[in-house]
């Protein structure tokens, strides 16, 4: 997932905050994905203000007490870095929520997808990534073989509330 709508300036771009659209889309997005189903066991977070404040909405709006682990280092990662990141999770998780920066985010999301997901979802995940924009794969491996096109996307979708 990529973070929820942020103001435009902070004293630093680290600590740049959601506005108030940005907290009701991520609640939203998290609506959307516990009526799917999605319950995650692990929240893989970057340590920025906003993703941060991000998940806080976003696990709000799905209902779920979840302690996220907050990463400095998701906060600059390139995909490669994400995904090295991703690979540290413990096998016993078997649903991974991760809130990130674009253009990683994107590139992530693009890079992951085996081409045999839903024609429309690939499409719409092609179009664009933007705030709130959240893509949901099903994995069946380790996550320390996350790899390129190993993943299925089964799911997309723009948080607005």
């Amino acid at each position: 997932m990529r973070h929820a709508k942020a103001e435009q300036g902070g004293r630093t771009d680290f600590e740049r905050e959601l506005t108030d659209r940005g907290r009701a889309d991520a609640a939203e997005a998290g609506a959307w994905l516990a009526g799917r189903g999605f319950a995650p066991q692990h929240a893989l977070v970057s340590a920025a203000a906003r993703t941060r404040a991000t998940w806080e909405a976003l696990a709000a709006g799905g209902g779920w007490e979840l302690e996220p682990d907050y990463d400095r280092g998701l906060y600059v990662a390139e995909p490669a870095t994400a995904v090295d990141l991703i690979g540290l999770v413990d096998d016993d998780v078997r649903t991974l929520v991760v809130i990130g920066h674009n253009p990683t985010m994107a590139y992530l999301a693009q890079l992951l997808g085996d081409g045999e997901g839903d024609p429309e979802l690939e499409s719409q995940l092609l179009a664009g990534f933007p705030t709130s924009a959240t893509a949901v794969f099903e994995y069946d491996g380790a996550w320390s073989d996350l790899a390129e096109g190993s993943a299925r996307l089964v799911g997309y979708h723009v948080g607005r509330g």
